[in-house]
């Protein structure tokens, strides 16, 4: 049997698991799907077009799907689409996305996601990404898979942030942040390279140190934007093992947000 509190209203057009768990005083709206062993917790309001994967645990005072802080907003009928495994924690805000973009909010698996953070429409947060309480996401953020996000940060509206990229506490971003980096301040600064993130994801040497190459060719030779891409591209040349590594680099510095640039 389903475990709901006999205090949620649960509309009868939602569609739960048999193993969802619901807290007391919890409103689930009409266009909710929630997948198996997601746990759902009180005082929680999850609404919109709404699509929520397994095995997640959503804490107490969360409101997941209402709609967004957008003036230009009509009432069509955008969605949120959280995958699985992650964790949610209390007073967490994700609005659905907008009719200016894909339409849609997307967060990914194995999330850690702390309290008060707030997802503005159309963000994209891709898997393992752990952002600290009191982290804001203006509209249109992508954030790569495995970064980290230190609390009482706010990203500007359409920043990416790389894959495997670090900002530290109370920082002002934006910019986007190329993957592997370390950044911090405001104004935003890059101090160097995740290595310590990189080593716990079982990263080589050899691997961070063409990455630790990488930031020297894009901050330390001052070369032009242009020049730098073309000397990382040349890295998988003797370093066979990190093209991966250089191509990810190389795409996310091909897709830089024209509004924003590069974090210097």
């Amino acid at each position: 049997m389903t475990a709901i509190h006999a205090t949620a209203i649960i509309d009868p057009g939602a569609e739960l698991d048999e193993s969802v768990s619901v807290g007391a005083y919890t409103l689930i709206g009409p266009h909710v799907k929630v997948g198996a062993g997601t746990m759902v917790g009180a005082h929680c309001v999850l609404e919109g077009h709404t699509t929520i994967g397994r095995d997640n645990r959503i804490f107490q005072f969360n409101s997941l799907g209402a709609i967004p802080q957008d003036k230009k907003y009509r009432g069509e009928p955008c969605g949120l689409r959280i995958g699985d495994r992650n964790t949610i924690r209390e007073f967490c805000t994700f609005n659905i996305g907008s009719p200016g973009d894909l339409g849609l909010t997307k967060v990914g698996d194995d999330n850690w996601i702390m309290a008060y953070t707030h997802v503005a429409h159309d963000c994209q947060i891709d898997d393992h990404t752990t952002l600290a309480n009191n982290t804001t996401l203006g509209g249109h953020v992508h954030l790569g898979q495995w970064v980290t996000i230190g609390g009482l940060t706010g990203i500007h509206q359409f920043v990416k942030v790389g894959a495997h990229a670090m900002v530290g506490f109370a920082s002002a971003v934006a910019q986007d942040v190329p993957p592997f980096m370390l950044v911090d301040g405001n104004p935003l600064a890059v101090r160097g390279v995740n290595s310590i993130g990189l080593r716990r994801r079982d990263f080589t040497a050899e691997r961070v140190a063409v990455v630790k190459a990488m930031h020297k060719a894009l901050y330390r030779e001052d070369l032009t934007l242009q020049l730098a891409r073309e000397r990382i591209a040349e890295f998988p040349k003797k370093h066979p093992e990190s093209l991966s590594d250089v191509q990810m680099m190389l795409s996310f510095l091909e897709q830089l947000s024209p509004q924003r640039g590069i974090a210097r």
